[in-house]
């Protein structure tokens, strides 16, 4: 009956050692700002390259709109010509260009170019710029939704590195004060020194584990850095009070509704089918006559007498194509067969949405279920390794038996952990599904 008083006071007096610090020394020591979740996103949306660059083709297109535009308003130019005819004899210069033409003078002025009408052709290419640019903005959307989705799971995976090495740190940290214990109950021959090799070894085993853990750590933050788009490496501690793990979203059936109407890749899509179906009827109007008003004026301040001192000059301009050599029939079919590509392109994205949403609603459901079945798991082991320490306090149980319920202790809690970021993981990944985060 004296061992149970004597290994609780020496499980005292390490806790004492152990548990001992100067309160007066950490305090003066400031605490470390945390990073949040939501200033990890912030930070990755400024700095991230690849939704700059998104944002920038996004712009470009744009840009596309007001050129394709700009054939719908009239072209101005200003032009000075000057000429000295060399032989005034001749009938005919060089091209075939009759020596009136090239009259001795100095003129300048300007021409005007207004399209009076292309029947729609302009237009289509101005809508199929439209929806380009559309699309380029829903890319750049999507690129931004990818951006906060990997951001989220790099923190989840870093927090989750943490939990591990924490477990891992408090086991070894306990096998540590069993060894201690064993040793000193060993040298007053009140245990054998085959419990001090058994606890020695799960010692190692734990400060391995520990090892195993920092390393991890180390590359969760080295890729929370790359998703934040920091060169630096993050060493801020992770503010894990914030992060929740709320419920489950609404049903199915509402989620697929969701991602079909607010997943930016399938909303691209769309819109890149309805520039391919605008540019398909531009291509189909190349045929058509195209009818362009002319006007110009200028003066001559140097002339011979044949010329006048000024001139004005209004006209239209009507071409009609003819024969191509089925340039224009091959340009039309050919846009025509993309804009049925684009189409089918959009139904097979739209059949992707839905089985993404669909697994990602079903991987999320199954690592919310394990919460609770890891949450039992942890309660028992706590309890199978109590009565485990009181059996073998009271010399009912062995060594081997006290190990193996310190380990299912600390396997349990490692996979607590590991199965509540994996929940918080996959919820990010279903919101992603669903167009949560755009």
């Amino acid at each position: 009956m004296r061992l149970h008083p004597l290994v609780a006071g020496v499980s005292l007096l390490f806790t004492i050692l152990l548990g001992a610090s100067p309160r007066r020394a950490m305090a003066q020591v400031p605490a470390p700002q945390m990073l949040t979740l939501e200033q990890a996103e912030a930070a990755a949306l400024a700095n991230q390259p690849r939704l700059i660059a998104a944002n920038l083709r996004a712009q470009a297109a744009g840009e596309q709109v007001r050129a394709a535009r700009a054939g719908l308003f009239p072209t101005v130019g200003f032009n000075a010509t000057g000429a000295r005819v060399a032989d005034t004899g001749a009938a005919i210069a060089a091209g075939n260009i009759t020596t009136s033409s090239i009259s001795n003078r100095f003129a300048y002025g300007g021409g005007l170019t207004q399209l009076v009408t292309d029947f729609g052709r302009t237009n289509s290419l101005v809508h199929s710029a439209r929806s380009t640019a559309e699309a380029q903005r829903d890319i750049a959307t999507l690129t931004r939704a990818q951006i906060r989705l990997n951001v989220r799971e790099a923190y989840y995976q870093a927090l989750g590195a943490e939990a591990v090495l924490h477990a891992a740190q408090a086991a070894l940290a306990n096998r540590q004060l069993v060894v201690r214990q064993l040793s000193a109950l060993a040298a007053s021959q009140l245990r054998s020194t085959l419990d001090v090799h058994f606890a020695e070894i799960l010692e190692s085993e734990a400060e391995l584990a520990v090892v195993n853990a920092e390393g991890i750590v180390t590359e969760r933050r080295a890729a929370l850095a790359t998703a934040m788009g920091s060169e630096k490496a993050i060493t801020a501690p992770l503010d894990g009070a914030t992060v929740s793990a709320d419920t489950m979203p609404p049903a199915m059936d509402s989620l697929l509704t969701t991602a079909q109407s607010q997943r930016a890749d399938l909303n691209a899509a769309k819109a890149q089918q309805h520039a391919a179906e605008a540019f398909a009827q531009s291509e189909k109007r190349l045929s058509y006559p195209t009818l362009n008003g002319l006007a110009a004026a200028g003066e001559i301040p140097y002339h011979d007498h044949t010329l006048h001192d000024d001139y004005a000059v209004a006209g239209f301009n009507l071409s009609i194509p003819v024969f191509t050599g089925g340039l224009f029939a091959a340009r039309r079919a050919e846009a025509e067969f993309e804009a049925r590509a684009r189409a089918r392109d959009a139904e097979q994205l739209s059949l992707e949405v839905n089985q993404q949403t669909r697994d990602a609603w079903s991987r999320a459901e199954e690592a919310r279920k394990s919460l609770e079945v890891t949450a039992r798991l942890v309660a028992q082991s706590k309890e199978a390794l109590r009565l485990a320490q009181d059996r073998y306090d009271a010399g009912l149980g062995s060594i081997v038996e006290l190990n193996e319920a310190q380990l299912n202790e600390t396997s349990a809690e490692i996979q607590a952990a590991d199965a509540e970021y994996t929940w918080l993981t996959r919820r990010a990944e279903l919101d992603f599904a669903a167009g949560f985060l755009n």
